[in-house]
Parts: structure tokens; sequence; C-alpha cells
């Protein structure tokens, strides 16, 4: 029993650790405004083998698998100690997220967990579920995390164990170990969820980015990307939300749309990257969109594409929630290059990579959403139109 306990130990570390050592090569040719990698960057069994099994031969003589995981996805992200850095949900067998932070040298592979997930203080009423964390490196010198609460509606009748209410959970830190819970944000909506810190002050007080809505899936009168501010973060209270960017009828964000990441500063505005839904014969489908706010008046999109950013592609469409790519992570190095990590299905982890001037010539030179067919042929046509009349380049050749 002992050989076979050890052998299958052995078997276990080696596959472990090549999947851990594999590099993640450029999917190519790419589409210009961004590129796609061949491999997830995270999976649940890139979760440490230390997590899941009992490696004593003694109290675990099968070495079974004792606590099992089921996903990992749903990531923020931020650049820590020259390190590329991810704050992934994972989500255990039992159905119960957590929050572990993974790191890599460059952001594209290789990304390895802490040793221990993140051991996250609760409020007096304490959380069922907790997921999806934004993480916002703040002016005020503090690295916060919102997420998602969640906990059962005791409204509910007994006979309805699905029912949930959603609020943001606030927590900060200052080296992404030890974590001070602060009250959950308060606001005059039923539910909600993405809510994301703007990095910076707003007239002095602290600036958030929320998604209202009335029930815990549905957006109801509610939805769209709001925009509200508090005077304090410790107990922040917002009275009046500003809708940025709304539901529209016949859009990829129909349904409902919500913030990723904190916006990124830019010499032309805040780049903003969110999710957008819609309904189909299949069920709701998410996909990733952008759109620019004004420096200064930051409930005021300046530039918004037409249609999605990035769609699920190939297995990105199959997993747990099916046809479903959500970013809450993205990273911009100084030298302009972008990291941007989608997590596809509710099931894995992916980067893909771009840089500050392909996203901004993306946003503010894409046509946007006339709102009708006619308006989509007419910006086809007047794309071609323009490559008619230019002057004829030749074409490299490839040989």
């Amino acid at each position: 029993m002992k050989t076979s306990f050890a052998y299958r130990l052995q078997e276990l570390q080696a596959r472990h650790e090549a999947l851990l050592a594999a590099p993640n090569a450029q999917c190519e040719p790419g589409n210009g405004i961004y590129d796609r990698y061949e491999r997830p960057i995270l999976t649940a069994a890139h979760t440490p083998l230390e997590w899941r099994y009992d490696l004593d031969a003694q109290t675990n003589p099968y070495l079974m698998e004792r606590i099992g995981i089921n996903a990992v996805f749903n990531a923020g992200a931020m650049k820590w100690q020259g390190k590329y850095v991810l704050v992934a949900r994972v989500e255990g067998a039992d159905r119960k997220s957590f929050f572990a932070v993974a790191e890599s040298e460059n952001g594209l592979d290789n990304f390895r967990f802490w040793d221990y997930p993140i051991v996250l203080p609760e409020t007096a009423e304490p959380d069922t579920n907790v997921y999806d964390m934004r993480l916002t490196a703040h002016e005020d010198g503090w690295i916060y995390g919102t997420f998602c609460t969640e906990r059962r509606d005791h409204s509910a009748a007994e006979a309805d164990q699905s029912a949930a209410l959603a609020r943001c959970g606030i927590a900060r830190t200052k080296d992404l170990k030890t974590w001070e819970r602060l009250a959950d944000l308060k606001t005059n909506s039923a539910q909600q969820r993405n809510v994301v810190l703007h990095p910076e002050f707003v007239g002095g007080k602290y600036a958030f980015y929320t998604r209202p809505q009335d029930g815990f899936i549905d957006a109801g009168s509610g939805g769209g990307i709001g925009f509200g501010l508090s005077e304090s973060v410790e107990h922040a209270v917002i009275t009046e939300e500003v809708l940025v960017d709304k539901k529209a009828y016949h859009t990829v964000y129909e349904t409902k749309n919500g913030l990723g990441p904190a916006p990124i500063k830019t010499d032309k505005g805040w780049l903003h990257l969110a999710h957008g839904v819609r309904n189909t014969a299949a069920g709701l489908r998410y996909v990733l969109y952008l759109f620019l706010t004004d420096l200064h008046e930051l409930t005021r999109i300046t530039h918004k594409p037409a249609g999605y950013f990035i769609a699920p592609e190939g297995a990105e469409r199959t997993g747990d929630v099916s046809n479903v790519v959500f970013s809450n992570g993205w990273i911009a190095d100084d030298d302009g290059r972008v990291f941007i990590y989608y997590a596809s299905s509710d099931t894995r982890m992916h980067v893909a990579t771009s840089t500050l001037d392909q996203l901004l010539d993306y946003v503010t030179q894409s046509p946007a959403d006339g709102m009708g067919s006619r308006a989509s042929v007419a910006s086809i046509c007047q794309l071609i139109d323009r490559n008619k009349q230019r002057e004829t380049v030749p074409v490299p050749s490839l040989a």
C-alpha cells in the first residue's frame, strides 16, 4: 500500500508541475485589437495539491481527493512587487467560493497560487458566498477589494432555497495577505452586484461604479452601469446613483450590463471594460465591450464601439455556465502593454494582450451602434467606399 501511495503521489505531483510550468503560446494571427493565448492560465487543476489531498499515507491510504475544487474564474488583477497577480474566485465542489492569490512572472503563464487562500473577515451578518473581486489601488494608499457577498433572502418561502440577496462587500489590504473587512456598501437599490471602486477621489469623496438591479439574477427596472459618491469608505453609503451606461434594446447589453475592473486612466479619457448580457434561445450570453468616459465628467461616455470586444470562442463556450466570458481584472503595464484577464463559462481563466494605443484606436475609431440594421449596413458601406478610394498599396509577400 505504501508503494501504491508513493507512486500515485509522485504521478500527481509530476502532472501538476507539468501543468503549472507549461508555456502559453499566442494564437495567430489575431484581429489587430488583441491577442488570445492557447491555454487557460488558471483552472481547478492549477490549485495546489495540498488544498485538495490529505498527503499522509496513514490518514489517506488511497490518496483520495478530500476537498474538491470545481472551477477557478472571475479574477481581479494588479501588478504587485513586480509580479502579475490575480485574486481569483475559486469555487469548491460544495459550491462555496473563496478568494485566492496566484502570481506569474510574465502574466501569460506559470501562474502559481500562494500557499493559503485569503482568509476574509466577515461582518456581523456572515456571508454565505463571496465572489468576483475587483481590485483597486486607491490614491488613499490602500488596495481595496469590492466583491459580491451573497446571503439567503429570508423573506422568501422556506420551500424556495434559491432566493438570494446580493450586496457589495468591501475589504482592504496593504499586502494582499491580511485583509480588513469594512461595512457592506449601502445604496437605494434592492440588490447590488459588480461594484467597482474608482481609483481616485472625486471631489474629496469615494466614487463607486454600481449595477443596481431589482432581483438577484434579473435586473428588472434596474440595470445599467451606475455611478455614485460616498463620503466614507469605512461605512460607504450612496444616496444617488446616476446611470452611466444603460441597457438598450437589441444590443449585446439588452438584458443587463456591469463594469469589469476599475477603469484605466489615459490622456483621452477613462478606458472601461464591461460585460454585456443578452438573451438567446440557448440562454443568457455574456460578452465584453469597451467604452471611454471623459477625464473630468466621469459619467459622460465619449466613445463606445458597437457590439462586443471579446466573445466566447471554441472551447471557451462550454463550462458550468456556457456561452459566457466575464472579466473583472486587467493590468496596464508602464510600457503600454495591457493584460486582459477573462473567464470563460464560469470555469477557467484566460489572458488576452493588447496595448493602450491599440485599445484607444479601437474605441475612438470604430463606429458606434446605430441601433438598427440600416445603420449597420451604412457603416459597412462607408468602410467599403473608403477602401475603394484609397491608393492601392501592394501586399508584401509572405515568402
